[in-house]
Order: structure tokens, then C-alpha cells, then sequence
């Protein structure tokens, strides 16, 4: 498919569930605006953040698919898919397809297909795999997401002076991680982002004859993003390090709704690498 004149994403693939990812040419995986989805005729659902390119069929015995779930409280309600949840106060929402994961407070919501996540607080939102969120009921509980802090972790191996992505949490395959808001374009634009990204490395082997196992960095790279400008960074600070670290290093790289987060070590060491990401969010 043609990308659509002003659009710089298009349809990548399509789910099982219906949901429709989009892709820039580079990064795939990408959850599109709501007038990059009507663009190319697809339906945007605003409360789940999704595109769809088709309605999943209703299940009609909900405990097959949204079992194993605690609710605790007034309101709570967890949607087909949603498995081994627990949740524990009132207004609270799993959107569906989601595992394992743990709300307590008011007004909560976890985003579609996310997994292993918390919410503590009151107006939090995940929307990212293992990520843990403290919802902040920014501006008297304005709206979900308006203010929260959450981390994130992330881990790789290298073994060359490749640029190379860290996988968010326990995945093996998953580098994204989403960025977007539930009114699409201009709400993006209007989220600020502050971060504090901090990564250890260290050697564990390879044939290089300059340094030694056990070689080791600890790295920060700190800033602050309105939409997907990059308005203040720090860039790369060693906090501390031992034997050869020459080379290593770790850059953001910023997709259109999303971020990715690479690492660099050197050629013919074998490098392990893990990373905590703290954000600061706020939406205007």
C-alpha cells in the first residue's frame, strides 16, 4: 500500500483481533493517530487507542476468555481476554487481551494487549509491558494519564560496535515503546515527558584482546520531550565505570508514536546490557 498524500505511515499488518499497526518504512509496530487510521479507512476507537480494521466478534461466554480476574470494589471492569488481573478500588478499566496484572485505586485504566503492568493511585495509565505506574489524579482527576510518573526495564546482549535495540521488559522481540495519547495527533503534541534513563554494561566475554571480562560502565542519559521534539537532553553521562569502556555507549531513537532505546558496545565483546527508565508525563 502507497503511503497517503500528507501521511508519513501506513498499514503494516492487521491482527487477528483486528487491530491495525502501521509502519514509517524504518519502525513497525506503530499505532497510528486517529486521522492517520480514518485516513486509509479504518475505524479508531479513542477509548482503547486503536485502530481496527475490523469489529473482533463478541464472545458470548465471557468466563472462556476473561477468567482468573479478582475484583475488588465498585465499577471495576476487565474485557474479553483479560486473564489472572486483580484489581482492588473502583472505576477502574482493563481494555482486554491483558495478563497478569495489578490496579489499586480510582479511575485506573491498562491499555489494550498491555501485560505484567501496576497501577498504584488514582488516574494512572499503562499502556506498555512490565511497566509500573503511580497515577498522580493530576489537576483535581482532569483525565486519565494528565499526570503520572511510571519505569520501565529493559535488557540486551551485544557482541560488536552495532547500534542495537533494548527489549522492554522480559520480551525477546518487543523494542517499542509506545508513546501516544488518547486523542491521537494534537494530543501528542501536548505531552510533555520528562526521563532518566539509567543503563549498566558490562563485559562478559568475546576475543578482544583490549580490556577483560567483568569491564564495566553505568551510563545516564537524562532530558525532556514535548510531543516528539526532543527540547532538552543531557545527553550521555558516565556515572562511573572500570577497565575498557571505550565505545560504549546509548542513544534514543524516536519513531512516530514511540521510541526505541540503543545501545553500543564494541567489536568482539560479548556485552550485557540493562536499563531502568524512569518517565514523568504530563498531558495540557
Amino acid at each position: 500500500m502507497n503511503y497517503r498524500p500528507g501521511f508519513k505511515t501506513k498499514p503494516d499488518t492487521i491482527e487477528q483481533n483486528g487491530q491495525v499497526f502501521f509502519t514509517d518504512g524504518t519502525t513497525t509496530g506503530l499505532i497510528p493517530s486517529q486521522a492517520t487510521c480514518e485516513a486509509y479507512g479504518y475505524t479508531y476507537n479513542p477509548r482503547t487507542q486503536s485502530c481496527t480494521a475490523f469489529e473482533q466478534p463478541l464472545i458470548l461466554d465471557r468466563s472462556i476468555e476473561n477468567d482468573r480476574n479478582m475484583l475488588l470494589g465498585t465499577q471495576n471492569e476487565t474485557n474479553n481476554g483479560t486473564k489472572n488481573t486483580l484489581i482492588m478500588g473502583q472505576n477502574n478499566t482493563v481494555t482486554g487481551n491483558s495478563r497478569n496484572n495489578f490496579i489499586v485505586g480510582n479511575r485506573n485504566e491498562i491499555a489494550l494487549d498491555t501485560n505484567n503492568t501496576v497501577i498504584l493511585g488514582n488516574f494512572g495509565y499503562a499502556q506498555r509491558d512490565g511497566e509500573v505506574v503511580m497515577g498522580g489524579g493530576a489537576f483535581n482527576g482532569e483525565g486519565i494519564g494528565f499526570g503520572q510518573s511510571s519505569t520501565l526495564h529493559l535488557s540486551v546482549k551485544t557482541t560488536d560496535a552495532t547500534a542495537t535495540s533494548m527489549f522492554v521488559g522480559d520480551s525477546t522481540t518487543q523494542t517499542i515503546i509506545k508513546r501516544f495519547d488518547a486523542i491521537g495527533e494534537t494530543g501528542l503534541t501536548n505531552l510533555v515527558t520528562g526521563y532518566n534513563l539509567e543503563v549498566i554494561g558490562m563485559r562478559t566475554g568475546g576475543s578482544s584482546g583490549s580490556g577483560a571480562v567483568n569491564d564495566r560502565v553505568f551510563l545516564q542519559y537524562k532530558g525532556i520531550l514535548r510531543g516528539r521534539i526532543n527540547n532538552s537532553a543531557d545527553g550521555v553521562q558516565t556515572l562511573g565505570s572500570n577497565g575498557t569502556v571505550t565505545g560504549w555507549t546509548v542513544a534514543f531513537v524516536m519513531g512516530v508514536d514511540s521510541w526505541q532505546i540503543k545501545v553500543t558496545g564494541a567489536a568482539d565483546m560479548n556485552l550485557n546490557w540493562f536499563a531502568t527508565l524512569n518517565l514523568t508525563e504530563m498531558r495540557v
